[in-house]
């Protein structure tokens, strides 16, 4: 048996448990196949834990996390929570203290998978969004003053350094060289009105782009972006941008590639522990029906075996996925895949060990 990793998971709220049960199934069965192992650790965190104990996030399994090889995260979010206390407390706190200074969102679009942009096909819609994910206006610099008056006033700084801006840059054009694809990288930023902000990522672009001349560069508005998006996906090969726009244009591109059900994303240290997600909610109202698609979690399970380098183990992962999307799955929906959640995983598997 060949080298075995430690796994945290965090399988997290709503529909987040039976996602995750089924990528532990997939990566067991690659990993099984390609002859290493994989341990995992669960984490019980999440809007129960903290209804029942008021804890969100204990800084002891901050330092177990640290430790680990890979986090495998399901969903966080409940409908008895109030909104802003789990994301900022488990999902920030996790990026930020972990140093996951990027989310890396491929968008592609699987045959079998209908897109709602009409006229296009798989060879269109095959591209990745490289966002900054530890600073820009999510670092939380800011507050109010006179809260609840007439005069209240809140304020919301973007927090941009030269250090995170040019290693998430770098990052991008090394990601562009080895897809290997266009070799094509976008700068997606607002220059005409964030001035200070975009004046320095747009700089610093331009001058990590001289180390790089194979890869070609050019630049765009957000909002040109989302139209170009919707227009000629194909244009793309990867972009890369700040923490908020990026949030942004990721929903957009899951929604090109077919929806929620399908789209993962990993929060990369490329030099720690990396965490990988389904990007869709925890989809309360579907809780224990048996019905959510795992594709997602499977899919962010494939992105975690590439990151650890396990690099033929995610390829049987993405054969699979892309096999019973094309011959099996006839809707991405939940609950109108014509199998039940664990089938769907029983599926993948089957294909996975074939």
């Amino acid at each position: 048996m060949g080298k075995t990793y430690q796994i945290a998971v965090i399988p997290g709220d709503g529909t987040g448990p039976e996602v995750v049960a089924e990528g532990i199934k997939v990566l067991n069965a690659a990993a099984e196949v390609e002859n290493f192992s994989l341990q995992f650790k669960p984490y019980t965190i999440g809007g129960e834990h903290y209804l029942k104990t008021g804890e969100i996030l204990p800084d002891t399994v901050v330092e177990e996390l640290r430790q680990a090889d890979g986090i495998f995260l399901g969903a966080i979010g409940h409908p008895d929570v109030k909104p802003g206390i789990l994301e900022k407390g488990i999902l920030l706190r996790l990026r930020f203290d972990l140093d996951q200074y990027i989310n890396l969102r491929p968008v592609k679009l699987y045959e079998g998978v209908v897109t709602p942009l009409a006229n296009k096909c798989p060879e269109d819609i095959d591209f990745v969004v490289i966002r900054e994910n530890s600073e820009g206006l999510y670092a939380g610099a800011g507050g109010f003053l006179k809260r609840g008056t007439p005069d209240e006033v809140a304020v919301q700084e973007s927090i941009n350094t030269r250090k995170g801006v040019e290693r998430c840059i770098r990052y991008a054009f090394e990601y562009c060289r080895s897809r290997n694809k266009r070799k094509k990288l976008t700068l997606c930023g607002k220059t005409n009105v964030l001035t200070y902000a975009f004046d320095l990522w747009e700089r610093t672009f331009y001058e990590v782009a001289r180390e790089y001349p194979d890869i070609e560069t050019d630049y765009a508005h957000v909002d040109a972006i989302c139209m170009w998006m919707v227009k000629n996906p194909e244009w793309f090969d990867v972009i890369v941008t700040d923490n908020m726009f990026g949030d942004i244009i990721t929903d957009l591109g899951a929604m090109v590639q077919g929806g929620m059900g399908i789209a993962a994303g990993g929060n990369i240290n490329p030099e720690g522990v990396s965490m990988f997600e389904p990007i869709g909610g925890s989809a309360p109202k579907y809780t224990g029906m048996g019905i959510i698609n795992p594709i997602a979690a499977i899919s962010a399970a494939q992105l975690l075996l590439e990151t650890l380098g396990e690099v033929k183990a995610a390829a049987r992962i993405e054969a699979a996925v892309k096999k019973a999307l094309r011959d099996d799955i006839k809707n991405v929906a939940a609950g109108k895949m014509g199998y039940s959640t664990a089938e769907v995983g029983d599926l993948i598997v089957n294909y996975v060990k074939a």
